[in-house]
């Protein structure tokens, strides 16, 4: 910024820290942030969401509170989007209490997006408050009207992760006759309810579907698009179903979201249940820019009992 003469404002290094958290680099994120400070810049409550959502992406929890706390502190006035990005961090962290707490907040707001009612179902469904879920899908279906694919994904998404297909299926039925075209997301979000309802052939089925339909990059670079897809593959990992496994597993190199370990640690998961020995694992890991860690390890020693 300096060659070019741009003075440093809190806005430029926001653009810079989000560049680096939808390219999952975690690394060159904290670089920005310190770029950052050493130029005397204070962060705002947008830079501390941009650090807690990155982080809770990352599954590091205790590093993710510690920037919500940063957010709560940074925030000035009722900043619909800030709320927003809180209804969606208090879910990752399973905190009913603050989750409710801010619900209550944006209730109280003059008008209430239908975005925020989507955001506050999912973030319930994540901490298994299904009732409290469909308390709000009801809400939002009485102040707002069912008028998008986006709305009905939201409740679809709570009832496949924890696997009542039925539900969901009812409210596919209801998309469709509400005239809303179901999406690439909603076949996801169905083959993974069939996977964890034990429909396997259904949800491949499913899946296939979804695939037929024209994804743009914004959709297969979106969190809730990888985390369904990671929850699929940690089904076929537990099967070892190497074959599904790395079928979906080219979305997650496309995406870079293969720099976290874990999304890594669960392709070879799906070797070792397989008892298939591949020496090449670690080199793809490493190149993929994922850091091995001890799980990875251990399962890598288990492998070795595979070979041939």
């Amino acid at each position: 910024m300096k060659a070019d003469k741009v003075p440093p404002h809190v806005s430029t290094y926001n653009i810079l820290m989000k560049i680096e958290a939808s390219e999952h680099n975690l690394e060159n994120l904290l670089k920005v942030f310190c770029r950052m400070k050493e130029a005397q810049v204070e962060p705002n409550e947008i830079s501390y969401c941009i650090l807690a959502i990155a982080h809770a992406v990352a599954r590091l929890y205790t590093a993710t509170e510690a920037y919500v706390e940063a957010v709560e502190k940074s925030i000035t006035g009722n900043n619909w989007s800030t709320l927003d990005v809180l209804l969606m961090l208090y879910g990752y962290l399973g905190n009913q209490k603050e989750l409710e707490r801010i619900w209550n907040i944006i209730q109280e707001l003059p008008s209430v997006r239908s975005k925020s009612y989507m955001l506050a179902i999912e973030a319930f469904g994540r901490i298994g408050q299904l009732n409290r879920a469909e308390e709000i899908w009801l809400e939002m279906k009485s102040s707002k009207g069912l008028k998008s694919v986006e709305q009905f994904n939201s409740m679809i998404s709570v009832y496949c992760k924890h696997g009542f297909v039925d539900k969901a299926a009812r409210l596919y039925k209801d998309m469709k006759a509400n005239g809303c075209k179901p999406n690439a997301i909603t076949y996801r979000q169905l083959a993974l309810g069939c996977l964890r309802s034990g429909m396997a052939e259904q949800a491949l089925k499913t899946l296939d579907l979804g695939l037929r339909l024209t994804i743009s990059k914004r959709v297969r670079n979106s969190t809730p698009w990888l985390e369904t897809t990671l929850s699929i593959v940690e089904i076929f990992a537990e099967k070892g179903d190497v074959e599904n496994v790395e079928r979906l597993f080219e979305e997650f190199h496309k995406a870079k979201y293969c720099r976290y370990t874990f999304v890594y640690n669960t392709l070879i998961k799906a070797y070792v249940k397989a008892k298939i020995y591949d020496p090449n694992l670690l080199k793809r890991m490493i190149l993929g820019g994922a850091r091995p860690d001890a799980e990875t390890y251990s399962l890598l020693k288990i492998a070795e009992q595979f070979r041939t």
